[in-house]
């Protein structure tokens, strides 16, 4: 079974996302983005600790921006949280924020198609959470532009590969 969970920030996305995989005993869990540095962003870094404080002590983390090797290396069920730090981490890697698109967007899609990739392989259950940005408040000028049309495909990419999709807003939940 392959879900995907969408939402805005703070609408319960994540915590939904681990009550689907409740009854499951092994559990992988991606966190797909950059690692928090808490000297220079220490929220971020306390909220990533507090969500791994919350999780299940026998399920299992991997946290890498190499979502590819992170679902090769994955056992059982897989939670990938989230597609919007991913995003966010490959434009970082191909320092596409000051760069013409047409200079690393195929470099881009190439990595997005890899995970598509891996997912298809992967044997267990996978839940994957991501932003909404169709409704999201995303900043109106060119990185937040970038980041909201690159992340809205590759929702649409991996809705199309999913058997569902469940929208949460403010913590409730419709199956689409």
């Amino acid at each position: 079974m392959r879900t995907l969970v969408t939402g805005g920030v703070r609408s319960g996305k994540s915590r939904h996302a681990e009550s689907l995989l409740g009854d499951h005993a092994l559990v992988t869990y991606v966190a797909p983005g950059p690692l928090p540095n808490p000297d220079t962003d220490p929220e971020w870094a306390e909220r990533v600790r507090r969500h791994q404080k919350q999780r299940p002590a026998q399920w299992r983390t991997i946290e890498s921006t190499d979502l590819v090797a992170a679902l090769a290396s994955a056992d059982g069920t897989v939670l990938i949280d989230c597609l919007g730090t991913w995003v966010t981490a490959l434009i970082d890697d191909l320092n596409g924020w000051d760069r013409p698109q047409s200079d690393w967007r195929v470099a881009f899609d190439a990595s997005v198609d890899a995970a598509l990739v891996a997912l298809a392989q992967t044997e267990g259950d996978v839940v994957v959470v991501t932003n909404e940005v169709g409704w999201g408040v995303v900043p109106e000028h060119a990185s937040g532009r970038l980041f909201r049309d690159l992340l809205g495909t590759v929702n649409q990419r991996w809705a199309s590969t999913s058997d569902e999709v469940h929208l949460v807003v403010s913590g409730r939940v419709v199956r689409l």
